[in-house]
């Protein structure tokens, strides 16, 4: 097996992106739940979990 010296994401996501569009995974199913968005995301854990991880903002 060869791997590529440099990364060619052209092909690589044009890969999962259609495998998402064939699995609908951008198609979302309207209920009577109200909408929500998540606006931050859970902190990157490099390490041990403090408080400062929940202050950050």
């Amino acid at each position: 097996m060869e791997i590529a010296s440099k990364y060619a994401p052209g092909l690589v996501e044009r890969l999962w992106y259609t495998r998402w569009m064939d699995g609908n995974a951008f198609r979302s199913t309207p209920d009577e739940r109200p909408a929500y968005a998540i606006v931050i995301p859970p902190p990157n854990v490099t390490g041990v979990l403090h408080m400062g991880h929940m202050l950050n903002n």
